[in-house]
């Protein structure tokens, strides 16, 4: 008895000093540190690998010629009420404003959609002022108060591709098309996911045949729907109960969804060669000639929750059997007509959450490694030197490179070493007195190079006023960013030795370009000029000739400008009619940034 008591006294004192420690976490911590039940906190690591899945989404939109749209993640709650009798209505973060209006954090982005194509819409007519089809994506935040699990939150992103204005079935095969080139893009293949297919215009047809009133038919779908969650006995027991079907109708019903093709659920349901059952055959036909055959499967099971769905219907599934379903969509051409449109407007579409696909690159190990990265740390020698450092950190940023500044003087070098190599940084940039002295900026490279590589090519003293062409002394231009430059120069020997196939090049370049050098002023403008004032005067040549002309020293814009020499070359060429840059060229873009910049140094 003694020793229980002992026993029991230690279990106790145990448990008051558990208690103690936790009492005195609470007190360190005044709030709770976890996000909200089902939502997630996205740290710097967590958002690169959300960036890179958005890009990829975005990426795929744009492959088969999508526009992004958005809208408030704050929706009127009717748009969701609308389609009564759904779970979704069940799950809504709603409540009443401040000015009394009914909302929600929007569970789902399609409602939204319609809301905003019928703006495009006159109701009296039902006719679009805007071009069809529609072919729009977004990445909406949505939020279902839902039972958490892997790949499930309560808020999560979801990817949704819609097509608005296509009634046929090429709008399903091009979105079919649209998910398979995605999950190739991330390193998923058809051995990993597939993609069943069904119709509700086929399994309405089974329905009708089964005594199915139409008013009946969305409920029908969404209890069918649950068969992987219930079982097929609940699923026969609710259609008795919540339909009003005979058991033997309910059963023949349940029995047909599990056919294993196309052609074997039409003969089990008894709708044989039907216009519906035709219209499916089709879309399996058109994957197969758009190279995707082997993703999708015939599953007469597959008919999505929503209400609103009217014909092909689709769901994405691990093969493995590991995660819940992956993406899912199909067509709802009577959506629009819940919120007022006077007809039915052909509309398809699929939702595509991103934590499940999250989920699934790690169940494949295709996640990508996404470390952080800069370009450039600089690195101030000493506490005078840190005014230079910032102006060769801001140079740099201006010629494109993402910049971190070492916080301290850097006399120990090592300690900016170790900084750059935490931060990821593939170059060093150290200012000190004497390569700053001979305008000179000592700039190290931390990870092209081998161990064994001497220094004398890891580092170089760049010019300070030719930072922005700082890769060139690491032998990393490429032969894009130098073939204009080789071109220019082999066109300005042609053109001045005075050839007319080679002033026919001349001219051909200078279409496109403001100088013979390409987007920069340069000496190679005034030999040429001089070249040709001494020998043929001004060239005939439309593009030669405004060449010639601007870069005349009694150019009357260079008098109204009160510029000389480069500076009145950049404005001529802004303001000429002739060359303007193809919106295309990066490169274009940059000589024409530089003429705003020296409109502003000028003012």
């Amino acid at each position: 008895l003694r020793s229980a008591l002992r026993s029991s006294g230690s279990m106790s004192q145990a448990k008051k000093e558990k208690k103690e420690k936790k009492d005195d976490k609470d007190k360190k911590a005044a709030i709770n540190l976890e996000p909200p039940s089902g939502t997630r906190d996205f740290f710097p690591a967590d958002m690169r690998q959300q960036s890179w899945l958005f890009g990829k989404f975005r990426e795929t939109a744009a492959l088969y010629g999508f526009q992004e749209y958005d809208a408030p993640v704050l929706e009127h709650e009717e748009l969701y009420k609308r389609k009564a009798g759904e779970e979704i209505t069940q799950q809504m973060y709603n409540f009443k404003d401040k000015e009394g209006a009914d909302v929600t954090l929007r569970p789902e982005m399609t409602p939204s959609l319609a809301r905003m194509v019928l703006s495009l819409m006159r109701l009296d007519t039902g006719e679009m002022a805007a071009l069809l089809p529609l072919k729009w994506y977004s990445i909406p935040q949505c939020w279902r108060f839902e039972t958490t699990q892997r790949g499930r939150k309560r808020e999560h992103y979801q990817w949704n591709m819609d097509i608005v204005g296509v009634p046929g079935i090429m709008a399903e095969a091009e979105l079919l098309s649209a998910i398979c080139t995605f999950f190739e893009s991330v390193g998923i293949t058809s051995n990993d996911v597939g993609l069943k297919v069904n119709s509700r215009k086929v399994l309405g047809a089974v329905l009708k045949n089964a005594g199915v009133p139409d008013a009946k038919f969305a409920e029908t779908c969404v209890i069918i729907d649950k068969q992987d969650k219930i079982g097929a006995e609940e699923v026969c027991k609710e259609l008795c109960e919540k339909v009003g079907l005979a058991q033997d109708v309910a059963k023949r019903i349940v029995a047909a969804t599990g056919a294993k093709t196309l052609d074997e659920f039409a003969a089990l349901a008894g709708v044989g060669d039907s216009e519906e059952v035709k219209e499916l055959r089709s879309l399996f036909d058109l994957a197969g000639h758009y190279g995707y055959g082997d993703w999708l499967q015939f599953d007469a099971s597959v008919v999505r929750g929503l209400a609103y769905y009217t014909g092909v219907v689709f769901e994405g599934f691990d093969k493995a059997g590991v995660l819940r379903a992956i993406c899912g969509g199909g067509r709802y051409d009577r959506l629009l007509t819940l919120y007022g449109c006077p007809k039915e407007v052909p509309c398809v579409g699929f939702g595509f959450g991103d934590c499940v696909i999250v989920e699934l690159l790690k169940e494949k190990s295709v996640t990508p490694v996404l470390p952080a990265t800069v370009e450039y740390v600089v690195a101030a020698y000493n506490q005078e030197m840190m005014g230079p450092a910032l102006n060769v950190a801001r140079r740099l940023r201006l010629a494109g490179k993402t910049v971190d500044m070492f916080p301290d003087p850097a006399k120990q070098v090592k300690k900016a070493f170790n900084y750059a190599d935490r931060t990821g940084a593939l170059r060093v940039a150290f200012v000190a007195p004497q390569e700053w002295s001979q305008g000179l900026v000592r700039i190290k490279d931390l990870r092209s190079f081998s161990q064994d590589t001497p220094d004398a090519e890891k580092q170089k003293d760049v010019p300070l006023d030719d930072l922005a062409n700082v890769d060139v002394y690491f032998g990393l231009q490429t032969a894009a960013a130098a073939a204009p430059a080789a071109t220019a120069r082999a066109m300005l020997q042609a053109a001045a030795s005075g050839g007319a196939k080679s002033a026919s090049g001349m001219e051909a370049f200078l279409v496109d370009h403001p100088y013979v050098g390409g987007f920069k002023p340069s000496a190679r403008d005034r030999e040429l000029f001089d070249e040709l004032r001494r020998s043929t005067g001004r060239p005939e040549s439309p593009a030669l000739r405004r060449w010639y002309e601007h870069k005349s020293p009694s150019s009357s814009l260079s008098a109204q400008h009160g510029l000389e020499g480069p500076e009145a070359l950049a404005v001529r060429q802004r303001t000429s009619p002739i060359a303007r840059p193809d919106q295309n060229s990066h490169q274009q873009l940059d000589g024409y940034m530089q003429v705003l910049l020296l409109d502003g140094l000028k003012s």
